[in-house]
């Protein structure tokens, strides 16, 4: 896997196919990555003494890494990593 951690990507794949982000963690033996803000999923929380109401909490969730490639910063767009030639 050419991802690690701070790099930024985009969502090439799936429901939030065009967003952009900056990896968080990655998962190399699941093959996923964690992107902050990109395929939030609701959570709901159980009421208790402190939040007697309950609460709903939007957590990001790993995505496959097959459906985000790098950002070039130069240009803005999805670019593939190649391994230096030389």
């Amino acid at each position: 896997m050419k991802l690690r951690k701070g790099d930024d990507v985009i969502v090439i794949a799936g429901n939030d196919k065009g967003h952009t982000g900056e990896v968080v963690s990655v998962d190399r033996q699941r093959n996923r990555v964690l992107i902050s803000g990109v395929n939030l999923r609701t959570k709901h929380k159980k009421p208790t003494q402190q939040t007697p109401q309950g609460e709903r909490i939007q957590e990001e969730v790993p995505i496959h890494a097959s459906n985000v490639m790098l950002v070039d910063p130069s240009t803005g767009k999805g670019t593939r990593k190649r391994p230096a030639q030389g």
